[in-house]
């Protein structure tokens, strides 16, 4: 009986080997698939960040606020490292905001999200 167990777990060796390989080829594939697909969520969330700071910014232009108070608007709704543009006419601002997708160590990665709004401006 002893003899029947260690041809038993002889016969399991190649199998475990097989399931060893493949892990080592698919672990990867699912890392990187991973990483994509939290990229992905993080730039979605950076867009629309930089989308409502932008808003927020063109509404403050709008209704008559300094550089200052607008700087401070954007900063609280896009995050800290939010950059701000401004274009204007006589009766329009345009806003533009930039931020990085991520934060911390990578805030000075090259992918960055932007938005743009545009708002009459009130007399």
């Amino acid at each position: 009986m002893h003899r029947h167990r260690s041809s038993e777990v002889r016969a399991a060796d190649p199998q475990r080997g097989a399931v060893t390989a493949e892990l080592a080829v698919g672990l990867p594939v699912v890392v990187l698939l991973l990483v994509a697909v939290l990229t992905l969520t993080a730039a979605s969330t950076a867009q629309m960040r930089a989308l409502d700071a932008a808003r927020a910014g063109a509404r403050a232009y709008a209704i008559g606020e300094d550089d200052a108070a607008v700087r401070q608007t954007v900063a609280r709704v896009g995050g800290d490292d939010a950059q701000l543009g401004v274009s204007r006419d006589d009766t329009w601002v345009r806003v533009t905001v930039t931020r990085p997708v991520v934060g911390g160590w990578f805030a000075a990665a090259p992918l960055r999200a932007t938005g743009e709004a545009t708002a009459w401006v009130e007399p």
